[in-house]
């Protein structure tokens, strides 16, 4: 006997996950991720922090984007939750009302900060959407293996731009006007105590 065809998930669905947990919906499908882990969280942060001062408020640099954590997308019937996405503010000329809890608009450029529990999510499936909304630019950081992944869509394909590891000193685009120190993305090595 044949199974009946699954019914897609639901924004309701979303809503009734614990708040614990981040949900998103990919091709119908809810996905339960729950919080992210002290490395993970510390490396979206200090990313955000470093290119918020000079790419989002104009400290220092070029200004002119909006700078995210955490933003509900809703880009067609998927609903995804990059660790940090950006926006061209020429592009994004009318931003969400403040109230709102989501951004229709893709975004310009989006991180996801890689766990073993969500890379191959990461990857490939909301990958394939990014590229399907024209989001310009990806980086994919992993901070157990300390590297940054930098890419670029061209003709709808994902090309990799380059790979920066441990304490390298990079310049990636959208944000090649500052120079960012890997090395403060990832928590120092644990002592052993003896």
């Amino acid at each position: 006997m044949k199974k009946p065809p699954k019914k897609p998930a639901t924004y309701e669905d979303l809503v009734a996950l614990p708040e614990t947990m981040v949900g998103e919906i990919i091709d119908g499908e809810l996905f339960a991720s729950p919080r992210p882990a002290f490395g993970h969280a510390r490396a979206a942060s200090v990313l955000g922090a470093e290119l918020g001062g000079p790419f989002d408020r104009g400290r220092g640099g070029p200004g002119g984007w909006w700078i995210l954590d955490e933003v509900e997308l809703h880009l067609g019937s998927d609903v995804l939750v990059p660790d940090i996405a950006g926006w061209r503010r020429s592009r994004m000329t009318n931003p969400p009302a403040p109230t709102e809890p989501f951004v229709t608009d893709a975004p310009d450029w989006i991180c996801e900060v890689l766990s073993p529990s969500t890379e191959a999510i990461d990857r490939a499936r909301k990958l394939n959407i990014y590229a399907r909304e024209q989001v310009t630019n990806t980086w994919l950081i992993n901070p157990l293996a300390k590297t940054l992944e930098v890419m670029r869509l061209e003709k709808g394909k994902w090309v990799l731009q380059g790979v920066f590891r441990e304490a390298e000193k990079v310049r990636a685009e959208p944000f090649g006007a500052i120079e960012l120190e890997l090395d403060a993305l990832w928590l120092p090595a644990r002592e052993e105590s003896r």
